[in-house]
């Protein structure tokens, strides 16, 4: 899943690969993809 920088919009990544160019519905062309907020904790040696 994929979103947009700009507005904020999402959109699958599937989505992204049938268009010929990418480009969000707002014309801003830079996608963020969306990552769940996993904190890995590393202990210290």
């Amino acid at each position: 899943m994929y979103s947009c920088l700009r507005c904020n919009t999402p959109s699958p990544g599937e989505e992204l690969d049938r268009l010929p160019e990418i480009k969000c519905i707002c014309g801003f062309r830079v996608f963020v993809k969306n990552r769940p907020p996993i904190v890995k904790t590393i202990r210290a040696v």
